[in-house]
């Protein structure tokens, strides 16, 4: 039979034309023969999807380009069909081969890697690669503005006719909402329990209000430490402009009161001082003073009684010209810059045309993409600013001895996004290049005028969209091509997935499958279909991530150095050897209590654990946890079902924050009092599920022990709630009842918390 020649439109795309290498849309395995304008090549080695391939021959030295931009040097000749692959590729798709079980069934098929999971087999016998690397990384040097031959850039013009969508007024100083709703604001990070059991037992409260959307909680990461942090005045702008966004219909924002390092009022000050307009909005500064309980019920009375105020606002028919979009991408991939990320640039100049606002961010994520950014500016002076930001970012995150190079995360590697010069180019392809960037402004800054926008914000997405929330957007567009699911508690989220392999698995947690586009359908016809889902959206239809009901907040972290001094004393300090501290004249202590017997000893508790690997997997975690919990799913083997979401994995870089990362997360899993774990991840993080299994492998543990879960490859928010409530199940069924055994004082773990300076005495 003769080998079938496979045409290049078949398997491969190019960004750009003059393009030298290609992207694979499916996987291409090794000796395929491809044709390409008139001639023919061979793939040399298993070429994942969204990975790239070369489609010219490249000289040893010579530049590799994607969009016509460089990402890579070659190290050594490199012909057509061969794959293009980095050291630091070839090592994590080993790291990944071997921590990953063959399974039996891959739920995407050979058309759609996903995050990890590589299709026709999990282990090395079913992927081809190259001993060394054909490239190494293009350096991010300084991008120098060539100001004499600078030239104002052109805004694409204004209809004559803008559309209009229904919205909320609320004034000049505020603008329009999309939503309506009461938003309870834990001041810190110490009021999280709080503000959550808040929210909860508001729960269900709204539904006689037809025009209220929700009561949320907006719980937070910062300033919950004793000492004033490094971000105050950023932390304060954020919570101002949350206060103020114009989806907000009344406010009430929490505080400890005493002698706290933020206070309620400071945050007060702050809005008198810079002028925000509050005196229109029904808001409220309240301190706990009383028991738990106590506070509660007097924080419910305060939401309680502006429900009729509330309710009473109605929807008016509105210009476009009031729509204030953000603009995120999380989980990417190689075809967000080619489908998902031009969409959203085709449909955010629309609004723009329309008078409104798109706001583009995540500054390191444009590192390496300067030329295609500054390519349409406002003016020379707005060019400045733009590079300015770049540079002063650099130099912040070079203070924690981290670099722009640490930014693709590992659901960005396996989906062909091999440094961040590409994953930046990518990233650029939110803003059209007919769109002209008008403002630079910075972390949670309010947006005025109209235009497009750039704000400095971190390449967590998270902690973006919270500053882009606080400067007023009522909208977000959100690009995807793990499929990441989170939302923002007030601000409506319409999720573009790249491809629809992706969008098919993922499909009750996605809006818009933006992978139409490379199966054909124009992009001016998938442009104006996003746009009028946008109208009905901002309208009040209700988007997929609306629905599914979660959301999380965090906001550009504190940032713990001020500069470089000591930076080589804390890369290099002693970990403690984790002996004990010799015991100083211990008295006999005679009593005991009732412990559960287990493998490790008597301990005081067994618990089934969920065990988010990030932050994005945080509230399905809890939600799984409390399933478990209602059902009475204990059965007598475990004691209860705990979930520990946390603010981490997502934004992790590398180096000590992720060794303290992994060491304490491999610390809980094998706690005494963890009889069963299973960790759940969101898919795309750096710290996926693979990440652990070396890590646990590492520390001599057994990954058998553990189940595991994947929000993203095992199909979405309800498929992977299931899968783990049965994985849950089944081993519990299998598990012997709990013992009981009387234990003394030698049995107990403490753990000893103190605050503030130690005194001699005390430490003695």
């Amino acid at each position: 039979m003769k080998e079938r020649v496979w045409d290049f439109r078949e398997i491969g795309r190019l960004p750009a034309p003059g393009d030298n290498v290609a992207m694979a849309t499916r996987r291409v395995e090794a000796g395929t023969r491809v044709s390409r304008e008139g001639s023919e090549f061979a793939v040399g080695h298993t070429v994942l999807e969204g990975h790239r391939f070369a489609v010219e021959p490249i000289a040893e030295g010579e530049d590799l380009l994607s969009w016509g931009l460089r990402f890579g040097r070659a190290v050594k000749d490199i012909a057509p069909g061969d794959y293009a692959c980095n050291e630091k590729i070839l090592r994590v798709l080993r790291e990944r081969f071997k921590a990953s079980p063959r399974r039996e069934e891959d739920p995407e098929g050979t058309s759609d890697q996903g995050g990890g999971r590589v299709p026709g087999g999990q282990d090395e016998t079913g992927l081809s690669l190259p001993e060394e690397p054909n490239f190494s990384d293009a350096e991010l040097e300084p991008y120098v503005l060539d100001e004499e031959g600078f030239r104002p850039g052109e805004q694409v013009p204004f209809h004559d006719e803008p559309r209009t969508f229904m919205g909320y007024s609320r004034g000049a100083g505020r603008g329009v909402g999309t939503r309506n709703y009461i938003v309870v604001i834990g001041l810190t990070s110490r009021l999280t329990g709080f503000v959550r059991a808040l929210e909860l037992e508001m729960n269900g409260v709204v539904d006689a209000y037809e025009n209220v959307d929700g009561i949320v909680c907006v719980a937070h990461t910062e300033g919950g430490e004793d000492r004033k942090p490094n971000n105050l005045d950023l932390l304060l702008r954020t919570l101002s402009g949350f206060m103020v966004n114009p989806n907000v219909g009344a406010v009430l924002v929490l505080d400890h009161g005493g002698e706290e390092a933020v206070t309620n009022g400071m945050l007060r000050a702050h809005l008198e001082e810079h002028g925000y307009p509050i005196d229109d909005l029904p808001h409220e500064f309240m301190s706990l003073e009383g028991s738990f309980r106590q506070d509660l019920e007097r924080a419910k009375s305060v939401v309680q009684g502006w429900l009729e105020e509330v309710d009473a606002a109605r929807r008016t028919e509105e210009p476009a010209s009031e729509l204030k979009i953000s603009l995120q991408c999380g989980g990417s991939d190689a075809f967000s810059g080619v489908s998902a990320n031009p969409l959203v640039a085709w449909v955010s100049g629309e609004i723009v045309r329309n008078g409104g606002i798109a706001n583009l961010a995540e500054t390191d994520e444009l590192i390496g993409a300067e030329h295609y950014v500054l390519k349409n500016v406002k003016d020379l002076e707005t060019a400045r600013r733009f590079l300015s930001t770049v540079e002063r970012f650099k130099e912040r995150v070079s203070w924690h001895g981290h670099t722009a190079e640490d930014n693709p995360s590992g659901g960005n590697n396996y989906r062909g996004l091999y440094n961040i010069s590409i994953k930046s180019i990518g990233a650029a392809m939110k803003k059209h290049p007919d769109v002209r960037i008008d403002h630079v402004i910075e972390y949670a800054q309010r947006m005025a005028e109209p235009g497009f926008y750039f704000m400095d914000s971190p390449g967590n997405d998270l902690e973006s969209v919270a500053g882009q929330v606080a400067s007023g957007a009522n909208m977000i567009f959100f690009t995807t091509g793990n499929g990441s699911i989170t939302n923002f508690p007030f601000v409506p989220t319409i999720k573009f997935v790249t491809t629809t392999g992706r969008y098919e698995l993922l499909s009750k947690d996605m809006d818009v499958n933006a992978g139409a586009y490379l199966d054909g359908t124009p992009m001016d016809e998938l442009g104006r279909e996003t746009f009028e889902r946008t109208l009905r959206a901002a309208s009040g239809e209700r988007t997929v991530g609306e629905r599914a009901g979660h959301a999380q907040v965090s906001i550009w972290r504190d940032w713990k150095q001020t500069g470089d001094e000591n930076l080589d004393l804390l890369e290099n300090e002693q970990e403690p050897d984790g002996e004990p501290l010799p015991v100083k004249g211990a008295p006999d202590v005679e009593f005991s209590f009732e412990a559960i017997r287990s493998g490790r000893g008597p301990v005081l508790d067994q618990v089934g654990l969920v065990m988010p690997t990030s932050l994005c997997s945080g509230q399905i975690s809890r939600r799984i946890a409390n399933r478990l919990n209602e059902r009475g799913a204990t059965l007598g083997k475990v004691t209860r079902f705990v979930a520990l979401p946390h603010t981490e994995g997502c934004g992790v870089s590398a180096g000590s924050a992720e060794t303290i990362y992994s060491r304490t997360m491999l610390g809980h899993l094998a706690s005494p009092s963890v009889r069963f774990g299973l960790l759940l991840e969101h898919g795309c993080e750096k710290t996926h599920n693979d990440y652990f299994r070396n890590r646990l492998e590492e520390a001599g543990l057994d990954p058998n022990r553990f189940g595991w879960a994947s929000v993203q490859l095992d199909g979405g928010i309800d498929s992977v709630v299931a899968k783990v409530e049965k994985w849950f199940t089944q081993t519990l069924d299998s598990a012997e009842a709990l013992e009981y055994e009387g234990a003394g004082p030698e049995a107990l773990r403490l753990a000893l918390y103190a605050s503030g300076p130690i005194s001699d005495e005390a430490a003695e």
